[in-house]
């Protein structure tokens, strides 16, 4: 089936090199700008099992794409993909109109803290330094810049009084902040942030939002997994929903119909008479998050290349192995 990318132009084919705008209000970049990230054709998978399949779409150049689907629609799996951590079967992934890898610590990736083994033994300041490794590399000593960058981006993510703390010391909260400000020291161009909101606090989902208003200012592409579709909804220029291939990619209010999100969610959809309502275990399963869509109101209620690696995915909603 051929996935629903909308466009103010319709006419424009799936996958040529036409330039993305939204409706009317939202931020968008100039149409003769160049993609900052194009995905074509891309096929990825577990074990011989597509996690995947034949996803084309274009990333504007500063966009903010929040990447939305049911557990186990792929989410993930398009991350690892883009960060070179999940090989392609197919298709290619453009950078600036060049294939992934060209660009030396172009994209940043702060993955699903479950997926983090948070028992070595290194300190706050020693991980958000692992952003600068693409820069430095392993084996020289930091420089001036270095720690300059590493300096502000605790003070971005306001953790500068614990930078000597063991990582492993950490409320989840602040370890997600540790993982935030890595990344903006690796000074990307591109930040992918895999279910950010998820088990946070309230003080680390107020420091990821407004950080997304800094990236915004600073034309710096983001793409970030999230289950909450009120925040998809309200936060986000476009919206990529995914279901092991590509839904539907656009702006929410295009993008968040009932019959895409039931196309989406299956049978996760309830028709209730007030709207639709979106039911996704995103939590543990006898505490199911609910998401309602009203006509009115719309919807309510680097490459992981350190030490401090991914571990064996825990979550009952990993993709595909």
């Amino acid at each position: 089936m051929r996935p629903d990318v909308i466009d103010s132009n319709p006419a424009s084919p799936v996958g040529d090199r036409s330039r993305l705008t939204a409706a009317p209000g939202h931020l968008t970049p100039r149409l003769d700008a160049p993609a900052r990230l194009e995905v074509e054709d891309v096929t990825v998978g577990y074990n011989g099992r597509p996690a995947l399949q034949a996803l084309t779409f274009q990333i504007p150049h500063g966009a903010q794409v929040a990447v939305v689907g049911p557990n186990g629609a792929g989410k993930s799996s398009l991350f690892k993909a883009l960060v070179g951590l999940l090989p392609l079967r197919s298709g290619r992934i453009l950078i600036h109109g060049q294939p992934l890898g060209m660009h030396q610590d172009c994209v940043a990736y702060v993955p699903q803290r479950e997926a983090v083994d948070w028992r070595f033994p290194v300190t706050v300041a020693d991980v958000v330094m692992m952003g600068r490794y693409g820069r430095q590399g392993w084996l020289r000593r930091p420089t001036a810049a270095d720690r300059a960058a590493v300096t502000h981006a605790l003070e971005t993510m306001n953790i500068l009084a614990l930078a000597s703390r063991a990582i492993g010391e950490l409320s989840g909260g602040q370890q997600q902040r540790v993982f935030l400000a890595r990344a903006l020291a690796q000074e990307p161009h591109i930040l992918l942030m895999d279910e950010p909101f998820t088990g946070v606090d309230l003080t680390t989902q107020e420091s990821t939002l407004a950080l997304l208003e800094r990236l915004r200012a600073q034309q710096v592409t983001v793409l970030i997994s999230t289950h909450d579709l009120a925040l998809a909804a309200s936060r986000f220029e476009y919206v990529l929903l995914l279901n092991q291939r590509l839904i539907a990619y656009g702006p929410p209010a295009r993008v968040f119909t009932t019959a895409r999100l039931a196309e989406a969610f299956g049978g996760q959809v309830l028709m209730l008479p007030e709207g639709v309502a979106v039911v996704d275990h995103c939590c543990p399963e006898d505490e199911p998050a609910a998401h309602a869509l009203t006509p009115a109101a719309g919807l309510r209620p680097s490459a992981v290349s350190s030490p401090v690696a991914p571990a064996a995915d825990r979550r009952h909603d990993r993709d595909p192995q």
